[in-house]
């Protein structure tokens, strides 16, 4: 989808005629750049791995939406290398018991309103389950992204749009005339400035 209507063109520096094309073409290169299918709210299903001696995962994307959690299991799965070595005697114990009863492995669903969200850093804290030991592993899923898109998102898109139009020849890639296809080079037309506002929004895939 394009993120800005041909009624916004003239409002973020471009031509009223400017081809949607370009526009379509700005706003495909921002979501492959920031590695996620669209910038609007949309659900996501997504496996983290929580933080060894701790209870805190953070998902990949954001913002996460008003109510974002929709579902989630947890499991203790087998720890990797290096992961029980803080562990103190009651959860060594805690250990032997969950291995001893096949426990590792097992997905159970939790109540996603026991779970603590720190939206800003698209952080989460799970509680820790009967033995102590807490959890390891989590899918969770969640709705991410934006129901209006802000101007800051707009301004990227239109920013890629001039820098297309102003180096055109510098960005044609590939041209071929019975399709009229152009390829563009994404590293030249997304700049600093539209990294810059990009950045926020960037998919970060933490385990």
């Amino acid at each position: 989808m394009g993120y800005l209507l041909p009624t916004e063109y003239e409002a973020y520096g471009l031509a009223a005629e400017t081809a949607d094309d370009l526009v379509t073409m700005a706003s495909a290169l921002m979501e492959a750049h920031c590695k996620r299918p669209t910038l609007m709210a949309a659900q996501y299903t997504e496996r983290i791995r929580l933080t060894a001696g701790s209870q805190t995962g953070r998902l990949s994307y954001g913002p996460l939406c008003a109510g974002a959690l929709v579902s989630a299991q947890v499991r203790y799965a087998k720890g990797r290398r290096g992961e029980y070595a803080d562990l103190n005697l009651n959860q060594q114990m805690g250990l032997q018991i969950s291995t001893a009863f096949g426990l590792p492995g097992t997905w159970s669903t939790i109540d996603v309103t026991t779970i603590d969200v720190y939206d800003n850093a698209r952080e989460l804290t799970f509680p820790a389950n009967f033995l102590g030991l807490g959890y390891n592993e989590a899918e969770i899923t969640y709705t991410a992204g934006f129901v209006t898109i802000p101007v800051q998102i707009k301004v990227a898109c239109a920013q890629i749009v001039k820098n297309a139009e102003a180096m055109p020849a510098l960005n044609v890639k590939l041209s071929r005339l019975d399709t009229m296809q152009m390829e563009y080079f994404a590293g030249t037309l997304i700049d600093d400035g539209v990294r810059s506002l990009l950045k926020p929004y960037l998919a970060e895939k933490l385990g």
